[in-house]
């Protein structure tokens, strides 16, 4: 999220223990961290906040922003962050609300009550595979239809499970399985360039061309 250096962080405080008591059956925490505002609330509960802190007059957050994920691979509990961001124009602040999610559970839409989250989720859903009940087309977003997995947990391969290429033969273009000796994420950054091991001094014995051999080039 945006950082403005002009945003005033009293004020954020204020706002967060405002939610606090207004709130105290859904906001579960509201905290002020590095100049931001960040409120976390159960799923269940998404549609009554946002609704709250859109309509609110204290609030007037009319703007939703983005909605994304976050893969907490390896934590207890729930796996996955949904993260709203949320703009209010009138009171030049913003927040940020965060549902935790385990992995095969859905997060209630809020189409209804911002209707820029509808591509949002999608691209949530496309990306973390974080479905959201009541969505009213939930699709992919960004990959093919027929894509396999989801791009950006973080037990996705990064060079992918296919690659495609274009077949003389067939003359068409073809998938085939990624078959690469070193998974990315494990690269033991050792191996595959140690001919260069301690040869860095070959470069500058090779760089013999100096300031007056420039000149000359520039004169020809």
């Amino acid at each position: 999220m945006h950082m403005d250096k002009h945003l005033d962080v009293a004020r954020l405080t204020e706002l967060a223990d405002f939610l606090k008591t207004a709130q105290p059956d859904v906001v579960r925490d509201a905290t002020v961290a590095h100049r931001e505002l960040t409120v976390l609330c159960r799923k269940q509960d998404i549609v009554k906040i946002l609704t709250f802190l859109r309509d609110d007059k204290t609030c007037q957050f009319k703007q939703l922003i983005d909605v994304c994920g976050v893969d907490w691979l390896g934590r207890e509990g729930e796996r996955f962050d949904v993260v709203y961001h949320l703009l209010s124009l009138i009171k030049n602040l913003r927040l940020r609300v965060k549902v935790q999610v385990a992995e095969g559970d859905s997060v209630p839409t809020v189409t209804g009550v911002f209707a820029s989250a509808n591509w949002y989720e999608r691209e949530t859903y496309d990306m973390y595979g974080i479905p959201f009940e009541g969505h009213p087309d939930l699709r992919r977003i960004l990959t093919d239809y027929d894509f396999d997995g989801f791009p950006l947990r973080k037990d996705f391969p990064l060079e992918g499970k296919v690659e495609m290429f274009y077949d003389a033969q067939q003359a068409r273009c073809v998938y085939k399985p990624v078959s690469l000796p070193q998974e990315f994420r494990h690269f033991d950054r050792v191996s595959t360039w140690q001919g260069m091991t301690n040869n860095r001094h070959l470069a500058e014995e090779d760089n013999t061309f100096d300031s007056d051999d420039f000149k000359k080039e520039a004169k020809v």
